[in-house]
């Protein structure tokens, strides 16, 4: 997705300051996963609801279950029909009973449940299973806030469990699915595994947008106002280009995972759809490393504007400094106090010596402005 040549308007200096706010920032760590104690650290979710998608190319049927109606899920898994399950908001019970049911690997279950994990993809038995960031941009303060998104592709079914009940970016799939005699429902699990993936890699030049917009915003304002602020909010939009170029660059490795996979679940016919995602992937790898780059340069340019103010308030000083260093010669030898001085008693010396130092003054200021000096 290349960058756009549009132009974007310039806001008030002090508008996006304050838009870029880094006092408003959450509090997050850079590492922030044990894989000793993550399963231990998932605090239970307040809210939970099953959504189940039952569909085949002649057949469609949408049930949404809530936490406690787990066992409701498996009326619902045949091996007629693709069956999609989306579980919002992880509950160890829950996790635990689904995975028991279906025999998925106790490997696998400690890893939905863990917290803070990096994306990964594991073959395991009858399954194949990812576990990648689902991004979301936080426009109030500028934050990529993420959840972590855990998917497990098996015979004629896909299990999705994430983190947040309110939000996902998945309402594009659901939409295809509820069309009669789409593409989405005369394929298999392996495409709707696929289809989830490449959702969520999309979502994610959003985010790069979103963020580049915010650098060049800062790019302009750092031109027109560097100060401590400034700084403080080039160091914020670092840290979240860190945190985001972070969280992405391993699903490439993820997505090249399907692509050598050899598991009877992936058709061949899929193989070339990973391949885009893939493509993608590394273009939003790329895109991050562009916009690293570039808030290095406005962290550069920040430092080039404080130091040229810098120059320039020495360079006044300078010339203040020059202009009245003869001035307080001439004041310093006549403030002596000595009886024997030439023209100390004279009459008319003090407007003498003050008109002197006056026609000095404008000589020097003359000679300066005629070199630019100021």
């Amino acid at each position: 997705m290349p960058r756009s040549n549009r132009i974007i308007p310039i806001q008030p200096i002090q508008d996006v300051l304050e838009t870029l706010n880094p006092f408003k920032a959450r509090k997050q760590r850079l590492m922030n996963y044990n894989p000793v104690t993550g399963p231990l650290t998932r605090k239970p979710s307040v809210c939970e609801k099953i959504t189940i998608f039952n569909y085949s190319n002649t057949y469609f049927e949408e049930v949404t279950l809530a936490g406690n109606q787990v066992d409701e899920i498996f009326k619902h898994i045949d091996s007629k029909n693709t069956v999609w399950i989306n579980v919002d908001g992880i509950n160890k019970e829950t996790v635990h009973r689904i995975c028991i049911e279906l025999g998925i690997h106790i490997l696998l279950e400690d890893d939905i449940m863990s917290v803070g994990q990096r994306a990964k993809m594991d073959e395991i038995g009858d399954h194949l299973f990812c576990l990648l960031p689902m991004m979301y941009f936080n426009a109030e303060n500028c934050t990529v806030d993420q959840e972590q998104v855990s998917i497990v592709l098996g015979k004629n079914f896909v299990i999705s469990f994430q983190e947040e009940v309110e939000k996902d970016v998945f309402n594009h799939v659901r939409e295809k699915l509820r069309i009669n005699n789409s593409r989405m429902r005369s394929v298999g699990a392996d495409y709707l595994c696929y289809s989830l993936i490449d959702t969520i890699v999309d979502s994610y030049y959003l985010i790069i947008e979103k963020l580049g917009e915010r650098i060049e915003l800062m790019e302009d304002a750092v031109q027109h106002q560097a100060n401590t602020r400034a700084q403080a909010r080039i160091n914020f939009l670092r840290k979240e280009l860190l945190l985001f170029k972070r969280a992405i660059a391993p699903v490439r490795e993820l997505v090249n995972g399907f692509l050598k996979s050899d598991s009877d679940l992936l058709e061949e016919r899929t193989t070339k759809y990973f391949k885009d995602v893939y493509d993608h992937i590394i273009q939003a790898n790329d895109l991050a490393e562009n916009y690293r780059d570039m808030i290095l340069n406005v962290q550069d340019l920040y430092h080039t504007q404080i130091n040229l103010k810098m120059n320039e308030i020495m360079k006044v000083l300078a010339v203040v400094t020059t202009i009245m260093a003869p001035l307080t010669f001439i004041a310093g030898i006549y403030g002596m106090n000595f009886d024997n001085m030439p023209e100390l008693h004279t009459r008319n010396g003090y407007y003498y010596t003050m008109g002197f130092m006056l026609v000095m003054l404008i000589g020097m200021i003359l000679l300066f402005k005629k070199k630019r000096w100021f």
